[in-house]
């Protein structure tokens, strides 16, 4: 009667053991499938902020070199209009183009 109830015990408590170790091996595939959404999710956010980044890079660097573009074509357009006050003051001072031939 003693050995039978030693068996019987042992016999649940392999049972427990076994439903734990199953329940322990879900654990660890669901909390690795959980790991493994996570860093997906978080990848694809850093993809996409490098991308962006990148884009980012270019339109600095066309952005750039029309302003350069744009500050020279400002500084002839200046000289140009400089020029052109400058002459019309000689004009002014009563010699003219005519007025030397």
């Amino acid at each position: 009667m003693l050995s039978s109830l030693v068996k019987e015990h042992q016999a649940r408590q392999q049972i427990r053991k076994e439903v734990q170790e199953k329940r322990r091996q879900e654990v660890v595939t669901s909390a690795t499938a959980l790991t493994h959404a996570l860093v997906d999710h978080l990848n694809a956010g850093v993809a996409q902020a490098y991308v962006n980044q990148k884009k980012l890079d270019t339109e600095t660097k066309i952005l750039q070199t029309n302003a350069a573009q744009f500050a020279k074509q400002t500084m002839q357009w200046l000289k140009l209009v400089e020029d052109f006050n400058q002459a019309l003051k000689v004009n002014r001072t009563g010699s003219s183009d005519v007025d030397n031939l």
